[in-house]
């Protein structure tokens, strides 16, 4: 009876959780189909404010540069992470021990001291603030996560595939593309799709290192949630959430790919 009392208690518990994490997300969701102007009451199912959204020039301007960051530093932080995981996974070099260590720094420490950092970086260097500083600072914490998945994905790689492509006559290029780049990119892949959610959804550290002319949507939703919650505020959270959603799905399934090399 008491184990069935434990139990019981514990997944209690834990609906009680779930219902406090994702209530409020649902909640949002639901209310962006709200006819009503305030968000206090349902007044019936519309699509006028998805309608709107389409209309609003300083939100698509925000959209068009949270996906100009999102889509190069995806690119730039994909390259180097995958070349320091594959650096730091066979590499044997002075400071590798450091290094690594390093690579978990922009992981562990909070956004705030990130984009102070970054900040203060770009201001001693005499860069004015803009679009291109978004993408610096992105590319800077970003890089880390591509990292660490690829190097996970490395775990286990069996050597002697690329062992017998070179004894058939491939050369150091052709290995690398043809064997070990094919058996790595599920985890490639999920990389780049963590750093694009990671980029699109960023508001701390973006809101230190942005420009004139260089909002991007999590910014322009904050300052249209300053007069007020409206359904548009709403739609436009919705939208951003499938995104993100999608992309932590698709994630999770590549990194859960079986490994390379295993089973050979």
């Amino acid at each position: 009876m008491s184990g069935d009392w434990v139990r019981r208690a514990l997944a209690a518990a834990t609906a009680a959780a779930y219902v406090f994490l994702y209530a409020p997300i649902a909640i949002l969701i639901l209310f962006s189909f709200n006819a009503a102007r305030q968000t206090a009451h349902w007044e019936g199912f519309t699509l006028e404010w998805y309608r709107r959204l389409l209309s609003n020039e300083l939100l698509l301007h925000s959209v068009a540069n949270s996906l100009i960051v999102a889509g190069v530093t995806t690119a730039m932080a994909t390259v180097f992470g995958t070349l320091a995981a594959l650096a730091l996974a066979r590499g044997r070099f002075a400071g590798r021990a450091a290094t690594q260590a390093a690579l978990y720094l922009p992981v562990i420490i909070p956004e705030i001291v990130m984009g102070s950092a970054l900040l203060t970086l770009f201001g001693a260097v005499g860069l004015r603030l803009s679009l291109a500083t978004v993408i610096l600072a992105h590319v800077a914490f970003s890089i880390s996560y591509v990292a660490i998945v690829v190097r996970a994905r490395l775990t286990g790689f069996n050597r002697s595939l690329e062992e017998a492509a070179l004894d058939l006559g491939a050369g150091p290029v052709g290995v690398f593309t043809r064997v070990t780049l094919p058996l790595i990119l599920p985890g490639v892949v999920a990389g780049a799709l963590l750093v694009f959610t990671i980029s699109i959804d960023d508001y701390i550290v973006t809101s230190f290192v942005a420009g004139v002319g260089a909002t991007t949507l999590p910014l322009q939703i904050y300052s249209m949630l300053k007069v007020g919650v409206t359904p548009e505020v709403n739609a436009v959270s919705t939208l951003l959430l499938a995104v993100t959603v999608a992309c932590i799905i698709i994630a999770q399934r590549l990194q859960r790919a079986p490994g390379p090399g295993r089973g050979v």
